[in-house]
């Protein structure tokens, strides 16, 4: 995890934004998908952490997260990215039992899609040309 990234999850922290066992569960997220040779920046995982900072702080607070349909298209990126979808399904279920908060689907579907961006960056941070997903 890179300096700037870091950062994000420290403004978070200290803002009072997201609860310290979130910012605590994200961070250790992150440093598994880097230790698994993920490149893990600002720029490649800035939206992935704080969506799912977001998500689980208020998820753990008790609050309603939207659900939204998966369209057609995204069911169809999912489908090429499988081992994405496995992961955020395996990161949901990890959150359940660490914090008790139980991301409903859509919000797996949105983070496999930050996933499958970041698993195109492979382990070099000079694609830019990967579509943006929050």
């Amino acid at each position: 995890m890179d300096d700037q990234l870091a950062l994000r999850i420290q403004l978070f922290r200290e803002s009072g934004q997201v609860r310290p066992e979130v910012a605590d569960f994200v961070t250790a997220e992150l440093t598994a998908l880097s230790a698994e040779g993920r490149t893990v920046t600002e720029e490649t995982a800035g939206m992935l952490t704080s969506h799912l900072m977001m998500a689980l702080t208020r998820l753990v607070a008790g609050e309603p997260i939207e659900q939204f349909l998966t369209d057609e298209q995204v069911r169809a990126e999912l489908d090429g990215h499988p081992e994405a979808v496995t992961r955020a399904r395996e990161i949901s279920e990890r959150a359940h039992h660490a914090l008790g908060a139980r991301l409903p689907d859509s919000e797996v579907n949105f983070l496999a899609m930050h996933l499958a961006v970041l698993d195109r960056h492979g382990s070099s941070s000079t694609s830019t040309n990967s579509p943006s997903t929050s």
